[in-house]
């Protein structure tokens, strides 16, 4: 009786697991299928970490869009090589959106709410229509930033917008709807014109009013910046994965360097650091908004390779993309102020700020010497065992056929002298 119930048991176990994972496990036949409908597939190795980390989160993403006509999957590139190939797949984990004959690849936070906003963009046009007025209240609350169109879906700045859009599709949401519905919701002066609601707020193209007095090469470079620009939140959470977009805007990128645990939680004083550089940011906003992207960052190590050098946490980091040079403030990172800090912003604006890196040669050399001293380190920390394998081997090769060398003309010349004794012994 008593292994009856084990079996039962084992089984509901295993039928739970099962049909609690959405995930298709794809094999070379995703190749025949692939145009036949959505799909979004992660590429993994098993033995890769970042994959295992992301296995649950992965499993959430099959979970919401279970109901949807998109098929959530992943391939095993060890075993599905072929497949891994046809996507050129070169790195582990990769995810990427398949829509009919065109695929593509996510290069955001690997977070679920991230990984759904990605779908629910390329899944459709690029640009969609919003027919109905209650429709702009459900974006207010589901999209803290998006863009819209306003007026008739023609003419000169309905084409750049539209070309934008297909530019941006992965990183941001796009509409277009009428005069009529936009006024319900929008102070509208002028028609047609292009805006973005962010963060509870909107702001219009600076040239909707006199776009048609433009050069069109002008008018299509100056929107696709201004969509650049203002696709980001004033204060984002930067890391590795989004902050080569950030300096694609190609301002000031100004970090808040705090440090957050396994947990994602953030000390007291740490916490009032960010808070207080976040309230200057807002309420300066206006001021700064042309010349400096703010955000900050939880891993000191993102910041920290910047900089070259140990930072402290908290730590206020100023980064000027174009040159790789970098600003610190002189003060004690506890004891800034919001008005210390808008006389170090403005210094640096006015290029009288001390700098550091940049990108002559003993800089460079320089940041390939620690960046390989941390690699290394995090390596030995991470897996200290690995890493003595890893490097351990090679090094006991190397010695071992150094030793040969060395000792191989030793061995002759003893061999040698071996010889000239016996026939000098012979002789006598």
């Amino acid at each position: 009786m008593y292994t009856l119930w084990k079996l039962l048991i084992s089984l509901f176990l295993c039928l739970t697991l099962v049909n609690s994972s959405r995930v298709l496990e794809l094999s070379d036949r995703f190749l025949d299928v692939r145009n036949e409908g959505q799909w979004f597939v992660m590429f993994y190795a098993p033995w890769c970490a970042h994959c295992k980390k992301l296995e649950p989160v992965w499993a959430l993403v099959a979970q919401a869009l279970y109901n949807t006509n998109i098929r959530v999957g992943r391939v095993d590139c060890t075993r599905f090589t072929a497949v891994a190939q046809h996507f050129k797949v070169n790195a582990y984990p990769t995810i990427i959106f398949v829509k009919g004959p065109y695929d593509y690849v996510y290069n955001g936070e690997r977070s679920k709410e991230e990984l759904i906003h990605f779908v629910n963009r390329m899944s459709g046009p690029p640009v969609q229509l919003v027919t109905r007025a209650d429709s702009i209240d459900i974006l207010k609350s589901n999209n803290p930033i998006f863009f819209t169109y306003v007026g008739k879906q023609s003419g000169l700045l309905w084409d750049v917008f539209y070309s934008a859009a297909e530019s941006y599709q992965a990183h941001g949401y796009f509409y277009a709807t009428s005069v009529e519905i936009a006024k319900r919701h929008f102070d509208v002066d002028t028609v047609p014109s292009a805006l973005v609601y962010k963060e509870r707020s909107h702001y219009y193209f600076p040239y909707s009013d006199n776009f048609e007095r433009i050069e069109p090469a002008h008018l299509n470079e100056t929107l696709f910046r201004w969509v650049n620009e203002e696709r980001f939140a004033t204060f984002p959470k930067v890391t590795r994965n989004n902050i080569h977009h950030l300096v694609q805007t190609q301002k000031y990128l100004v970090l808040a360097v705090v440090e957050e645990n396994k947990l994602s939680e953030i000390a007291a004083h740490e916490q009032e650091f960010r808070d207080m550089v976040e309230i200057f940011v807002h309420k300066n906003k206006h001021k700064y908004h042309g010349r400096f992207q703010f955000g900050w960052v939880g891993t000191p190590e993102l910041a920290r390779s910047i900089a070259m050098d140990s930072l402290p946490t908290p730590h206020l980091l100023v980064l000027n993309a174009s040159t790789n040079e970098h600003h610190i403030p002189e003060d004690d990172p506890l004891q800034l102020t919001p008005e210390a800090i808008e006389i170090f912003l403005d210094s640096i604006h006015n290029q009288t700020a001390p700098t550091f890196g940049g990108n002559s040669l003993p800089v460079r050399i320089y940041r390939a010497w620690f960046e390989a001293k941390t690699s290394l380190y995090e390596m030995w920390v991470g897996n200290p065992v690995l890493t003595t394998v890893l490097f351990g081997l090679p090094l006991g090769f190397l010695s071992l056929i150094m030793y040969s060398i060395c000792c191989a003309d030793i061995l002759d010349a003893e061999e040698e002298d071996e010889g000239a004794d016996q026939r000098h012994e012979k002789k006598e």
